[in-house]
């Protein structure tokens, strides 16, 4: 039991730094901070609505993780999570004629 804890208290202990990127507060270079266009929408609500979602999972699955692995799962299912509720919100949003401003510096030419 106390090599689970200890192993458990190194998982989080890693994951922290991911977690500083902003995850507890819905803010990361994974999340958007608003809305795309400046347009507060049903879109816009439901991605946030997801965010929280996806946290409140990855709060879940972590108090039940027994292990290192089941931490990692957890924070792999968390950025997954993230991705695809970005990309559907952002994909919502093109369809209306609002693109997402990102930015790729220095891709394959």
């Amino acid at each position: 039991m106390r090599n689970s804890l200890v192993s458990i208290a190194l998982a989080t202990a890693f994951a922290i730094p991911l977690a500083a990127a902003g995850a507890d507060k819905g803010e990361g270079p994974e999340t958007l901070a608003g809305p795309i266009g400046g347009e507060e929408n049903d879109y816009w609500y439901d991605y946030l609505a997801d965010i929280r979602e996806a946290q409140q999972e990855l709060d879940s699955d972590l108090a039940r993780a027994t292990d290192p692995e089941d931490a990692r799962d957890a924070w792999d299912e968390y950025y997954g999570e993230l991705a695809d509720a970005r990309s559907d919100y952002a994909g919502e949003m093109a369809e209306r004629g609002i693109r997402d401003g990102i930015v790729i510096w220095g891709g394959d030419e």
